[in-house]
């Protein structure tokens, strides 16, 4: 082959070459972009605070810390407004808040719009700290659906700031990523929907079609974070029409494998008689979606009536070796447990007959634990119980409304109210021993 030759092959070579570098490249960025896309973008982050909470598991009947494999009991307390502010319109959080107090009192700004992304952080790691005060090792984070999927027009701007599904997502992930690193566990509940054409929110009978999407990406999202665990509903429950029809009756078959028509209108409104249904997604759907997204943290089931029966949670759950049973005692809205008709809710005979052969089973987690009526009343009394169990409580509920005795804070600077103090006592001082 002649010099010419020799110089148009290796012009060639080059060319082949340069072409293989590009495509090599490109491959990279779309890995790198459809890791992120799938959640895997904690991994490509190197300012991600380390966690030094718990790592829980399922093991032998049991929640266990996966670093130790010592048992592991929660303590905590439910955070509230990610499932609320976004619908509402004034912010993504009560975080916001305060990321506006501390901007407005550090540099003299009005404070009006969201907190930036520092102003955001830096309120999330304040609040953070504010809860490891209290000795809380969980933080239960109720989330909204469309707000984290930007459907039905949220999350909701105002004139003073414009939100998108990305922001909201960003503000969780800063509160996630301040508790974990100061030793506290998170749950993510799949709590409201906001309401059609209405700045509102409320919680539906049972999750729809786009629950299992809203569980893609948040199981994406957070798979390769041990110290967060899903809970794939707030509260499954019946719902009845204005006429007084039962137009959804919960039953286990439908909890477990969905499939019965549950009406649009979340719990704030009433069903309208004759009204529009959506296929109801059972807990198998959900625990499926987020199996398939690569998560394989514990994933909590409640159980219908509003996550106060668990009277054949055993007999009915979804195969799948890291499930938690959890329950809600002390809810203010009414109704009577199948077990126990002879008091409302789950109460102290639910606890004995149906909560405590369960867990003797099966990993069991009090979600949400109120005052009840009158303190210190059922909720000390449900504390005692569940310290000799070996069942975990979160307490409701840690957020900003002042007069609310249903409340543990008067503000969020952690000064308690009543309900607070106890619930804070007992945080601090730890479980009571068992009794013989």
């Amino acid at each position: 082959m002649g010099a010419g030759g020799l110089g148009l092959e290796r012009e060639r070579s080059a060319g082949r070459a340069r072409g293989a570098g590009a495509l090599l490249l490109v491959l990279v960025l779309l890995t790198a972009v459809g890791a992120a896309a799938a959640g895997t973008w904690w991994a490509l982050r190197d300012d991600v605070p380390a966690s030094t909470a718990a790592e829980p598991v399922v093991r032998d009947g049991e929640l266990v810390d996966a670093r130790t494999g010592e048992p592991w009991v929660p303590r905590g307390v439910v955070w509230g407004s990610f499932e609320t502010a976004c619908a509402q319109g004034w912010g993504y959080s009560a975080l916001d808040a305060l990321g506006r107090t501390g901007r407005a009192s550090g540099d003299g700004g009005s404070g009006a719009g969201d907190a930036g992304e520092d102003d955001r952080e830096a309120a999330a790691a304040a609040q953070a700290d504010v809860l490891a005060s209290w000795a809380v090792d969980t933080v239960r984070l109720p989330l909204n659906q469309d707000c984290w999927l930007g459907t039905r027009g949220a999350p909701v701007s105002d004139e003073f700031a414009a939100r998108t599904p990305a922001g909201y997502r960003a503000a969780v992930d800063a509160f996630v990523e301040a508790l974990n690193a100061r030793g506290m566990v998170v749950v993510l509940t799949l709590h409201s929907r906001k309401r059609i054409g209405s700045p509102e929110a409320g919680s539906l009978a049972m999750p729809d079609s786009e629950s299992l999407a809203f569980w893609r990406a948040v199981a994406a999202r957070y798979a390769e974070r041990p110290s967060v665990l899903f809970e794939a509903f707030h509260e499954p429950h019946s719902r009845e029409d204005t006429a007084g029809r039962r137009v959804l009756d919960l039953d286990w078959a439908c909890w477990r494998d969905g499939g019965c028509r549950a009406p649009v209108e979340d719990d704030g409104v009433p069903v309208k008689a004759g009204g529009p249904t959506y296929d109801a997604q059972g807990m198998a759907d959900v625990v499926a979606a987020i199996r398939r997204a690569g998560a394989a943290q514990p994933v909590l089931l409640p159980g219908p009536d509003r996550a106060r029966d668990l009277s054949a949670w055993r007999e009915w759950v979804p195969d799948d070796d890291q499930l938690v049973a959890t329950v809600h005692v002390g809810s203010p809205t009414t109704g009577a447990s199948v077990a126990t008709s002879d008091e409302p809710g789950c109460g102290p005979s639910c606890w004995r007959q149906v909560l405590a052969p369960l867990a003797d089973q099966v990993p069991l987690l009090t979600t949400e634990l109120g005052p009840g009526e009158q303190l210190p009343g059922s909720a000390a009394l449900h504390l005692q119980w569940a310290a000799d169990h070996g069942v975990g409580v979160l307490a409701r509920s840690w957020v900003e409304r002042p007069g609310d005795p249903q409340t543990l804070v008067e503000d969020l600077s952690g000064r308690p109210t009543a309900w607070g103090e106890l619930v804070r006592s007992w945080l601090r001082e730890g479980p009571a021993q068992p009794q013989p």
